[in-house]
């Protein structure tokens, strides 16, 4: 029995790992995007074309 609950939670672990990756790419990149929009802001406000 022991075996199984060991097998049970390498599989846990796996797809718990592969969900916490999955939503890292994503939250990084949502994070470029806004460093690029406030980055475009700063320029246009230092353009003074408000």
């Amino acid at each position: 029995m022991a075996a199984g609950n060991l097998k049970r939670l390498a599989v846990l672990l796996c797809l718990s790992l592969t969900l916490i990756l999955a939503t890292g790419c994503n939250t990084l990149e949502g994070l470029g995007k806004d460093v690029q929009k406030a980055g475009d802001a700063l320029e246009k406000s230092a353009d003074g074309d408000d």
